[in-house]
């Protein structure tokens, strides 16, 4: 097992979760109110129950920029609110409407996260491709396509090296 560079808890998990920049960037969460945002709109089930049963409160998040040139991770997040209900599913005026979803037993879930750190240098696609540390990411597997996926301590790490910063605590 190998042993982890930082001092996180033993529960800590760590995440990435995937967003087009021009629907909401790093660099928008930045400019939120606390740096914190809620993570609406997250409408596949796998990641759903993610959302809903396996992230938890101080779990890191890698921030993913998506359908982007080029693909890379921007920086960080940490999750400051667990689970629960997505209200944009029962908003019709609201992109993210679901007219399934009832508020008495809502199928879709979100979690808030407040920006830790933009990487004053991005870590590319290419570049997680290219090191060993980090090129068996579920991110760079053919066909994933999920906006939240699981990162591993040791990725987490790599991503930090690659980016030439070191971990927040």
């Amino acid at each position: 097992m190998a042993k982890r560079a930082s001092a996180a808890p033993a529960s800590r998990q760590y995440w990435l979760f995937k967003s087009e920049p021009t629907a909401f960037s790093i660099q928008d969460l930045a400019k939120s109110p606390k740096k914190t945002t809620f993570w609406d709109g997250v409408r596949n089930y796998q990641a759903r129950n993610s959302l809903r049963d396996t992230v938890k409160l101080g779990d890191r998040v890698l921030y993913y920029h998506s359908n982007s040139d080029p693909l890379e991770i921007a920086g960080t997040a940490e999750v400051v609110k667990t689970g629960y209900p997505d209200h944009t599913a029962f908003d019709p005026q609201d992109h993210h409407y679901d007219p399934k979803s009832d508020p008495d037993k809502p199928t879709w879930y979100m979690v808030d996260i407040k920006l830790l750190q933009i990487f004053p240098q991005s870590v590319t696609r290419q570049q997680l491709q290219e090191s060993p540390s980090t090129e068996g990411m579920l991110v760079l597997k053919r066909g994933m396509r999920l906006s939240i996926q699981p990162v591993t301590a040791a990725e987490w790490q790599a991503v930090h090296k690659l980016a030439g910063v070191a971990d927040v605590e």
